[in-house]
């Protein structure tokens, strides 16, 4: 089935909103922060990661790249890093390129490897897309598809989960039950996760799939956020 593109489109304060899903795609308070906060801190990156000799993140939701860029500048900024990254990243509707410049522009910091994702990024068709930066180091899978079918035909064995779709109200698709059984077939035992989403049938669903969750200060304006183990109860490591 042929992809239907993501369209930017601005909306109050020049905010990017998805015109599929009514929702932003990062916060008005900063993306880039916003990521560090729930999604490297929550998975206790870069900490996680140090001394090893390869580190598995998978994403549901690749939206403008922000969490990959955010990510790939800690690893980049780490002495101690894992030897290799592996980012695994679903998207039902990816942006073109000339839309990924136009919104990586509020980001001066990531600029020059934005730069670099945009002069690789693939066709938007769908099916698996490999890229490989910093000497074939970082490895960006982006799958082009409807997370749904996609999912449980992936085969990797993942460190770190970002449960990143749109509000569960308005995809909730990316946030069932099924959805995340197929999460944690590929989660490692003491895999993370981190979400902004505290949903009541977010945290229902990841603990039937054997997550233990608990709510942690969010980010910005938004009171909490949620964060995860797999196949363990204990979660006491501090971001």
């Amino acid at each position: 089935m042929p992809l239907e593109p993501a369209r930017l489109t601005l909306g109050f304060e020049g905010m990017p909103i998805s015109e599929v899903y009514d929702d932003v795609y990062y916060s008005a308070a900063g993306g880039h922060f916003q990521a560090r906060h729930v999604f490297l801190a929550g998975n206790n990156l870069p900490a996680r990661w140090q001394g090893k000799k390869c580190f598995v993140i998978l994403e549901t939701g690749f939206g403008l790249g922000l969490n990959f860029l955010t990510t790939w500048l800690a690893w980049q900024n780490d002495p101690d890093r894992c030897e290799i990254l592996r980012f695994v990243s679903l998207e039902k509707h990816p942006f073109r390129a000339d839309d990924l410049e136009l919104a990586h522009a509020v980001w001066p910091e990531l600029a020059l490897l934005a730069a670099e994702l945009r002069e690789r990024w693939p066709p938007l068709v769908p099916g698996e897309h490999r890229l490989e930066f910093d000497g074939g180091r970082v490895i960006l899978t982006l799958v082009f598809g409807d997370a749904v079918e996609t999912l449980p035909k992936i085969d990797a064995a993942v460190d770190a989960f970002y449960l990143d779709g749109f509000s569960p109200a308005k995809n909730p698709e990316l946030w069932s039950p099924a959805l995340c059984r197929s999460l944690a077939r590929l989660a490692l035992r003491g895999a993370t996760l981190a979400t902004w989403s505290v949903a009541g049938s977010v945290r229902l669903a990841l603990r039937a799939a054997q997550f233990d969750v608990k709510k942690r200060p969010g980010f910005a304006g938004k009171r909490q956020m949620l964060v995860g183990r797999f196949g363990q109860p204990d979660i006491a490591e501090k971001p």
